[in-house]
């Protein structure tokens, strides 16, 4: 299930932290694969939608755009095989602090609004993935109501 992230992860990134020219982390993977999920989450694909990933990745990484559509490509094929959110979250939980999780479950919600109309399967799915990487419910409440705004 995850050799497409085994291979990109070998040809790509060193199994130490340290960063690659293009600036591409695993964890960067995880948090894409993340936010394919919200977007798939209610069932309809929605452009607006994928603009705003577009947008959160470009404004979170500095990729080129051959980086960004690599990216991309890797994060939907191993989001639609994904059968847990666990080897996904696990990365985040491993690699981010605190702040940079808050800011993961805000960019979540960006996704989520961006077609102005909040489901209940795309709440449902940020709450989960919230409760993984131990965000307190008081910051998921938070950043639903500024990013609501």
């Amino acid at each position: 299930m995850l050799s497409s992230f085994k291979k990109f992860f070998d040809s790509k990134i060193a199994n130490t932290e340290e960063e690659i020219s293009s600036s591409v982390k695993k964890v960067d993977l995880a948090c894409a694969a993340l936010l394919i999920e919200v977007i798939n989450s209610d069932h309809e694909l929605d452009e607006r939608e994928s603009k705003q990933f577009i947008e959160t990745l470009r404004e979170g990484l500095s990729l080129s755009e051959e980086e960004l559509g690599e990216l991309v490509k890797l994060a939907e094929s191993e989001a639609n095989q994904a059968t847990s959110l666990y080897e996904f979250t696990r990365l985040i939980n491993d690699e981010y602090d605190y702040e940079e999780k808050v800011g993961l479950i805000e960019n979540m919600w960006k996704i989520a609004f961006s077609d102005e109309q909040l489901d209940k399967y795309e709440e449902h799915l940020i709450r989960k993935i919230s409760d993984l990487i131990y965000v307190s419910h008081s910051d998921f409440i938070k950043t639903k109501l500024n990013v609501r705004k």
